[in-house]
């Protein structure tokens, strides 16, 4: 009973913090945000590796993996249920040609429950998708606050998997994703009197839109002994671009602003008529991705291997984001990682049961702003630690963390270097067995 009310209360921790989702980085401003989905805590802590398949990890980038054989390894058990979930901390340092600044943000990456059925295995979950926070400002030619941006929000997906087992070397899957969120920002821009002294009264619009549509993520998995010792294992998955439906608001206020807090104060609001300029409602699209890769490695020993991704994040389009200075082209991520166990069925040393994970990400964001292309750069490293009981002995919490670098300070744009921590809770129990007595 007390194991279930652990259960219970992690999930409503995760639920309520998923309405808090948020980040820090100030590229956030442009399109529907900074992609903040790249995998579990396990994959993330191998450079965003997720071409690796086990029966007691969730692996959300690839449906194929829900799919699976019995345990050989574990007397030929059936997989258990896994229950997951897992959070982040960042911590950004802002560094520009005109100074720097730190920023911080603790975030709800995931929540997800995976079931087998025999060769077929099911999963749902939800998790962030993209995330904006941002507070941006530009200064007139007196050093005075021109214009201030702020914006916050993001897309989530609620998501239903199904992987098949088609024979003891392949499996397949499918993702059905509902894309749901909304984004909310405001400009202001500052008026001043002959003193250059802000007046009492400034203007304020404010836009916001709400995102829904469905999208798809299928894939493949393909696992053999190749020695009697080395086992390989690669990975294919590709998502077709799909259409989001974004209804949009608009209003404009006059405001006040304490010149202690900043508080904001409307004084008098007036809506926006969008649906005279045909932009009440409008379609945005999600651009394709296809990734694909392969590794080798020992099986309950060690792995290594590589991954790479595409995605055509030049199809991304919606006429309320199209911003001054910025365009999209294609995206591209390389992930190169693996993990170590020294002794994962030791009696004698706890630790030698620890799975240690380690890898680099090198990434092109997609984003191009005064035709510099914003790329992104991470060192990860983790561990697993085992928490199961003799009877379940699978559960396990995993640490990861990442240092990593995102834009360039030129033409006057920002670098963000950041060190994320990465928890996760890999839950593991068997709903379905029988009690066997001699």
């Amino acid at each position: 009973m007390i194991k279930k009310l652990v259960l219970v209360f992690i999930a409503l921790f995760a639920i309520q913090s998923y309405a808090q989702e948020t980040t820090a980085s100030p590229y956030s401003f442009y399109g529907i945000g900074t992609l903040k989905f790249k995998g579990s805590v396990e994959n993330k802590s191998m450079g965003g590796l997720s071409i690796y398949k086990d029966s007691i990890h969730i692996n959300f980038r690839n449906p194929a993996t829900y799919g699976g054989l019995n345990i050989q390894s574990f007397k030929n058990e059936s997989r258990p249920v896994t229950f997951t979930v897992g959070g982040s901390h960042t911590s950004t340092e802002l560094e520009s040609n005109f100074g720097s600044d730190r920023v911080k943000a603790s975030t709800f990456d995931y929540l997800a429950l995976s079931i087998p059925v025999g060769k077929l295995g099911f999963g749902f979950g939800l998790l962030p998708y993209t995330a904006v926070g941002y507070r941006l400002e530009t200064n007139n030619d007196v050093g005075n606050i021109d214009t201030r941006f702020r914006g916050e929000g993001g897309l989530n997906k609620a998501f239903l998997s199904a992987g098949y087992q088609i024979t003891d070397e392949l499996s397949a899957g499918i993702d059905a994703n509902y894309n749901f969120g909304n984004i909310q920002n405001s400009t202001i821009q500052f008026n001043y009197n002959a003193q250059n002294e802000p007046l009492q009264t400034q203007s304020r619009e404010n836009n916001r839109s709400d995102l829904s549509g469905l999208s798809l993520n299928i894939g493949l998995h393909y696992q053999r002994m190749i020695t009697n010792k080395l086992e390989l294992q690669s990975s294919f998955t590709y998502a077709p671009s799909s259409d989001l439906n974004s209804k949009n608001e608009r209003s404009f206020s006059s405001i006040i602003i304490n010149p202690t807090t900043g508080a904001e104060s409307p004084i008098e609001t007036m809506e926006g008529d969008l649906a005279a300029s045909g932009l009440e409602e409008t379609s945005l699209t999600l651009p394709s991705r296809v990734s694909f890769g392969a590794g080798i490695g020992e099986p309950r020993k060690w792995f290594a291997g590589l991954e790479y991704t595409a995605q055509n994040t030049s199809e991304f389009s919606n006429v309320l984001y199209q911003n001054t200075g910025s365009t999209f082209e294609d995206a591209s991520t390389l992930s190169i990682g693996g993990f170590y166990i020294p002794e994962y069925n030791s009696f004698t040393s706890y630790w030698k049961r620890v799975v240690y994970r380690g890898g680099l990400r090198f990434e092109n964001t997609g984003l191009k702003i005064e035709n510099e292309s914003i790329k992104e750069f991470g060192i990860a490293f983790g561990i697993g630690i085992p928490v199961g009981t003799i009877r379940n002995p699978f559960s396990n919490a995993n640490i990861g963390f990442e240092i990593g670098q995102r834009g360039t300070t030129n033409a006057n744009l920002i670098q963000e270097n950041f060190i994320k921590v990465q928890l996760s809770l890999s839950l593991n129990d068997r709903w379905f067995d029988k009690r066997k007595y001699d």
